[in-house]
């Protein structure tokens, strides 16, 4: 198992409804495994590109109108992108989603200028009010997948969007 498949299973077992994403070379491979457990069975969730993560936002996040759960993947930069979406329609009106974002600006990360959004990341989704719970190498592939499956189960409890920010730097033997 990789941490990849970790992840695309545990989505999947979660109850997700429908996962939309906005491309990243970083996540590819859950997307891609997603993907393929579409097309092999339409009880997989469905799976939807999307252009900007506020869009991802607004699609996903209206799914518990109509009874439904969704999930979004993306990097951990696109909260700047996303946040007015997140505290003015996910919060303000208790909607439940996972959001599953991998981290840029630690270590391996060859952009130098992507730390000034990302490192500050995880306080300002918090000081926002959002659950925030990150994963990277020290945790196996097995805890990644738990505590997905966990983070899918919180959404749900407490009618809000749950974030988890991955670090997949030194996982699956490749620098992310």
């Amino acid at each position: 198992m990789t941490y990849a498949s970790a992840v695309a299973d545990a989505i999947r077992d979660s109850g997700i409804d429908a996962v939309g994403y906005v491309p990243s070379v970083t996540i590819a491979p859950v997307i891609k495994q997603l993907i393929q457990a579409r097309a092999a069975s339409e009880s997989s969730p469905n799976v939807i590109q999307l252009s900007r993560e506020e869009e991802a936002m607004g699609m996903l996040g209206a799914l518990p109108l109509a009874g439904k759960l969704g999930a979004v993947i993306m990097q951990d930069n696109g909260f700047g992108n996303a946040l007015t979406a997140m505290t003015t329609f996910l919060q303000s009106y208790h909607l439940p989603l996972l959001i599953f974002a991998n981290t840029r600006g630690g270590l391996g990360e060859y952009n130098s200028m992507i730390h000034s959004i990302s490192q500050p990341m995880p306080g300002i989704l918090r000081a926002f009010g959002f659950a925030v719970f990150e994963i990277d190498f020290s945790l196996t592939e097995e805890m990644w997948a738990q505590v997905v499956r966990e983070a899918a189960a919180h959404t749900l409890m407490t009618y809000r969007p749950v974030v988890i920010l991955a670090s997949f730097w030194g996982t699956d033997g490749k620098v992310a």
